[in-house]
């Protein structure tokens, strides 16, 4: 069974049931463009909204990030983190939302786990944005859930297959879609004017190869999906574990030490995330 492609896909870019879309995300993404935004600006739209607010500080302070003093408020946290990274912290408090309402817990736990993995992997190969990187794998299964949201029969459909085929979500969706959770997170990332940091991992995380805006991140997040995955940390709606690409892998120039040190650090930084986990994040 296909769908039809091209109707999914205005489906999609029309979505209106983002929890805080197309309001306050949309308003922020209208003041970044400009020159002139100051941090306070970007501050004053989210704060607006204090759900949103304490979300954001929330995952501010959590097991993503190292810094030795806790963020209090949201102008600090764009003064370090920078309004891209803040920007994508907003849209990943949408789609928290959006996995618990469907009963998706395990998938955001594999977000998170993932986010944090990526982190853990950005600082030890020091790359110079470990945040943004962070933010990146937060989001890398967008796609996952807006397919669940936009065509739920064809979502029960993938689901079967996973289940009696013992095959990957991937798979089961290019059969009975004819395309893939990373392609819908690439329309929405377009129509949403994620930067590239954010876009190209989100799009290609599967296939990093195919990465030319953000090849490191996107090979980061690549990584991370595996080794959250072969820990079985959260759902990703199936049970097997990826194959590494040899090329981003090699890309990656990540030594046997320096991954015994990864994993070492994302185990010890997964502990610390249960907090996030035991009351939903919320």
């Amino acid at each position: 069974m296909t769908v039809d492609k091209e109707n999914i896909r205005r489906r999609v870019e029309a979505l209106k049931s983002v929890p805080t879309m197309p309001g306050i995300f949309e308003k922020i993404s209208r003041l970044i463009e400009s020159s002139e935004t100051a941090a306070a600006d970007v501050a004053n739209i989210i704060s607006s909204d204090q759900a949103l607010s304490a979300k954001v500080l929330r995952l501010v302070n959590s097991a993503f990030y190292g810094f030795p003093g806790r963020i209090s408020n949201v102008t600090h946290a764009l003064i370090i983190l920078g309004f891209d990274v803040v920007k994508g912290i907003v849209l990943s408090t949408s789609v928290f939302d959006m996995m618990l309402a469907r009963g998706l817990s395990g998938l955001w736990e594999h977000s998170l786990g993932s986010a944090i993995t990526a982190g853990v992997i950005a600082r030890r190969i020091k790359h110079p944005d470990p945040e943004e990187v962070s933010v990146a794998a937060l989001l890398h299964d967008l796609g996952k859930v807006i397919i669940r949201i936009e065509i739920p029969e064809e979502s029960s459909l993938i689901d079967e297959a996973v289940e009696k085929k013992e095959i990957s979500v991937y798979e089961a969706e290019e059969n009975i879609l004819g395309f893939n959770h990373s392609m819908v997170g690439k329309w929405l990332s377009k129509k949403w004017n994620l930067p590239r940091a954010l876009a190209d991992p989100i799009a290609h995380h599967h296939a990093p190869g195919l990465a030319r805006l953000a090849p490191q991140q996107t090979a980061i997040v690549h990584l991370a999906n595996v080794l959250i995955r072969a820990r079985g940390f959260g759902f990703g709606g199936d049970n097997l574990v990826p194959q590494i690409d040899m090329k981003a892998w090699e890309a990656l120039r990540i030594s046997d030490a320096i991954l015994e040190e990864i994993i070492n650090e994302m185990d010890e930084k997964l502990e610390g995330a249960e907090d996030l986990l035991s009351d939903n994040g919320s």
